[in-house]
């Protein structure tokens, strides 16, 4: 258990920033889960209108740094291959 009032005040801070974060990934999540229904359904259009709304949103969390730049670059690009890849 922390004793110092620092210490006290790093474990509220982290607290805060743990729910702000997770609110923020279960976002990204949500917006992934838009692109797999389409990619999955096999409508391309629509994949690629997910696609664009995702990209943004998964930079944010990059720029918030709750993702790493080559992570959401990896997962951009698989998703982009797959979306290409219907016929």
């Amino acid at each position: 258990m922390a004793h110092t009032v620092q210490a006290k005040k790093r474990i509220r801070q982290l607290e805060k920033h743990t729910e702000i974060n997770r609110r923020r990934m279960s976002r990204i999540r949500t917006f992934l889960r838009t692109v797999e229904h389409a990619i999955e359904s096999g409508d391309k259009p629509a994949a690629q209108e997910a696609l664009k709304a995702f990209q943004p949103e998964i930079m944010r969390g990059v720029t918030r740094g709750v993702l790493r730049k080559n992570t959401a670059a990896r997962r951009m690009s698989r998703l982009n291959k797959r979306i290409k890849a219907i016929a």
